[in-house]
């Protein structure tokens, strides 16, 4: 049974963390939030530590640590600004890190907590759950056992309708989250760079606070994509049927059905990760440096090749 420490624990995505930890046999000892609804964690682990101060957090692990009791793994949940703080954190406490996407806003943060695995000896690990969908790796090995020089013809729409609450929060804030592209964009960057290969060139057509397009070229696939979270984009047959998100992602203009299948996706993460099977900084580098590209490009208005619904 390995110990987990948290820090986020009243975030949204904390809860599948907690689950993800239960479910794999092991405990929850200590958690951190600076807000206290985190009745949550009466469902999972009701003996847990938690503190609303970093500070004594922090000497709680340390004061275990010294008993021999230290905490195997840090899981942090916290607003994507405060990732790579919170990173170095658990490493200096000696235990490997599980962080929620993004793992840092800037690819020079990536070099930086590289040289801290190696100064330390432990692991940072990536919560990159599409990578576990079987859609998603159904779609992985019949490209990498396609032709090895086929360039594919690839469609990304993914809507998901936010209140004004967002805007006001860290989440509207580009500094805190990164924008758009990155706070609800990363995972699909990351999962089409891993099936499609690194990217060659990248154009944005469009980029507001709650709506983002631009075109890829990857080293096989060209890529339309789109990201909203304004809830006029939501198409007509979602909202019929009261449904507040939209994903749909077509190859050679066959859609990928991937809609469900989400449930379990932190919990196969968490279990590959304790066996040594996770996904680590390497594998993140390139979807930080891509949501960075386009963080910082101006764009284009509406030229070239650019996603279909954006004629709408």
């Amino acid at each position: 049974m390995k110990r987990f420490g948290l820090i986020g624990a009243a975030g949204y995505v904390a809860p599948r963390h907690m689950r993800a930890i239960k479910e794999t046999g092991n405990e929850l000892v200590a958690a951190m939030d600076k807000f206290d609804s985190v009745g949550i964690i009466d469902s999972y682990f009701p003996e847990a530590s938690f503190f609303t101060e970093f500070e004594r957090f922090d000497r709680h692990l340390d004061k275990e640590r010294r008993k021999g009791n230290k905490i195997d793994f840090l899981s942090i949940c916290t607003p994507n600004y405060l990732h790579d703080a919170h990173t170095r954190f658990g490493l200096r406490n000696d235990a490997d890190v599980i962080c929620e996407k993004p793992l840092v806003l800037n690819p020079w943060n990536v070099d930086a907590l590289v040289n801290m695995e190696q100064e330390t000896g432990r692991r940072i690990w990536n919560i990159l759950q599409l990578r576990h969908h079987r859609a998603i790796t159904d779609l992985k090995q019949k490209i990498d056992n396609g032709p090895a020089d086929k360039i594919y013809e690839v469609d990304l729409a993914y809507f998901t309708a936010r209140g004004q609450w967002y805007h006001h929060s860290w989440k509207g804030a580009s500094q805190k989250s990164g924008g758009i592209a990155t706070n609800i964009g990363v995972h699909f960057f990351d999962m089409l760079t891993w099936i499609f290969g690194p990217l060659q060139r990248s154009i944005v057509h469009l980029h507001e606070k709650d709506r983002a397009a631009g075109y890829l070229d990857l080293a096989k696939a060209k890529v339309r994509w789109i990201l909203s979270i304004n809830q006029e984009d939501i198409p007509q047959s979602a909202k019929e049927v009261g449904r507040r998100t939209y994903r749909s992602i077509t190859v050679e203009g066959k859609e990928i059905e991937f809609s469900k299948g989400f449930e379990d996706l932190h919990t196969t993460s968490y279990a590959e990760i304790i066996k040594g099977n996770g996904f680590g900084i390497k594998d993140t580098r390139p979807s930080i440096e891509l949501v960075h590209t386009i963080r910082n490009t101006s764009p284009v208005g509406l030229k070239g090749d650019y996603h279909p619904i954006l004629k709408k």
